[in-house]
């Protein structure tokens, strides 16, 4: 469900993809590559295509390039079908943040954050407060923050790889659906394609 054709013209005429853009230069060995050679590298070589997904997740630029589908336009016959795969889209947009490497995403940066900060008052309360005589006890309770960080990130992680399972599970699932649906003649698939990205323009 992410289109291809869309892809290598965003890598190639936006911007925000220039570092990936210039990796794909190098790879190809040429400072100007058509859009037909781009589309076959990242076939070829899928982490090019993996780096564009993470980088749009990071910054919550969904890469399901598939709209809803229109059920006035679709036959009674495959409303049922239909609809579940708008159910099935809505979902996927949903859980999409968690296709994000977990090491990378914003979950363990506020969390690192509020370290930091706790850190920061453990030493307040120590030295400009005078309150050396209960250190430990502060210290102590510093270490149980970091303790309770740790599970609750150990948490957070499972539940990253379990969405990401289920995301994976699900994508499959509807992009054949989507594919069957076509073939019966209910939907035109190539219309169902977003063509391009409103948080680019």
């Amino acid at each position: 469900m992410i289109s291809l054709d869309r892809v290598a013209g965003e890598i190639k005429h936006i911007g925000f993809y220039d570092m990936l853009y210039q990796d794909i230069k190098d790879a190809l060995e040429d400072q100007d590559p058509p859009l037909d050679a781009i589309k076959t590298l990242l076939q070829k070589e899928p982490h090019f295509l993996e780096e564009y997904k993470q980088l749009n997740v990071e910054y919550n630029i969904s890469n399901i390039h598939i709209r809803d589908i229109d059920l006035t336009k679709v036959p009674q016959e495959c409303h049922q079908e239909a609809t579940q795969i708008n159910q099935n889209l809505k979902t996927l947009r949903e859980i999409e943040k968690y296709t994000l490497d977990f090491e990378k995403s914003s979950f363990l940066v506020i969390l690192f954050s509020v370290e930091f900060f706790v850190l920061f008052s453990v030493q307040y309360f120590i030295v400009l407060l005078s309150l050396k005589a209960y250190q430990w006890y502060i210290y102590g309770l510093f270490l149980s923050s970091i303790l309770i960080a740790w599970w609750y990130a150990k948490k957070e992680q499972k539940k990253y790889s379990e969405e990401k399972k289920r995301f994976d599970s699900l994508y499959q699932d509807t992009r054949k659906s989507l594919h069957d649906l076509a073939k019966k003649g209910c939907i035109d698939y190539d219309a169902l394609i977003i063509q391009e990205c409103e948080e680019h323009i």
